[in-house]
């Protein structure tokens, strides 16, 4: 199991770290991690590690292995690679990484803007989408732009807590997304709080800690998937 230090801080760039393990497919494992694995709708991180003799080995991707416990550090394809053993310290792509983490939050207010069931998501850098169950309700682009400013503006305080799987069953209503169930398997569920009262639901994703820091976003193209799905999309000015 991987320690994945980007769930208490988002914020860190670097970390120490020692290999593990390598799968028979070449993939890293370390002991600890500030690289987030693809999951929720948010891709892997990408970045490098720093060997031991400052040489600099390329990561593409960061991905679960079947147990959803093992983050997978995958190379560049062709990179020579550490010994088992071997201490590195790893560094992320952190333009990319906060870029996504301001685009994560923003569909969390996104979320708040329009309250209908969420049937499926994706983030990308620097703009996302979310998929509606919405049915023939008509959207009216600048109110929810308005609304989304609004949220954005209130630079409200973004936080972290745990609930165990028994309090989630307890409360689906905290539970948006039909598609992307919450990230299980511990014993506890993490929550992402908004605010006192702005929103609250699973996510195992990174996000900024004030809303303020998501700065100006726009409203994309809006389109209809099927009968009852609205996908609206959002992106980042900058």
């Amino acid at each position: 199991m991987t320690h994945p230090l980007f769930r208490d801080d988002a914020y860190l760039r670097t970390c120490d770290a020692e290999v593990v393990d390598i799968n028979d497919r070449g993939g890293l494992i370390l002991d600890r991690t500030i690289f987030y694995a693809t999951g929720g709708g948010q891709p892997g991180d990408t970045g490098y590690l720093e060997l031991d003799g400052g040489e600099r080995l390329d990561i593409a991707a960061t991905v679960y292995d079947s147990d959803r416990t093992t983050i997978i550090h995958v190379p560049v394809e062709g990179s020579p690679l550490p010994e088992i053993g071997a201490k590195v310290v790893a560094h992320l792509d952190w333009q990319r990484r906060y870029h996504m983490m301001r685009v994560h939050t923003a569909l969390h207010l996104l979320s708040v803007a329009l309250p209908f069931p969420v049937t499926g998501g994706q983030i990308s850098e620097g703009e996302g989408r979310l998929d509606f169950d919405m049915g023939d309700t008509q959207l009216d682009k600048e109110d929810i732009k308005a609304r989304l400013a609004d949220l954005v503006a209130g630079d409200h305080e973004v936080t972290t807590e745990w609930i165990t799987d028994e309090e989630l069953d307890a409360k689906p209503d905290l539970v948006k997304t039909m598609s992307v169930k919450p990230p299980r398997g511990s014993g506890r569920v993490r929550l992402v709080r908004i605010g006192a009262d702005v929103d609250l639901q699973p996510c195992g994703g990174t996000h900024v800690t004030r809303t303020s820091e998501i700065g100006t976003v726009e409203l994309g193209k809006s389109e209809k998937k099927g009968k009852q799905n609205r996908r609206v999309r959002i992106r980042l000015v900058d």
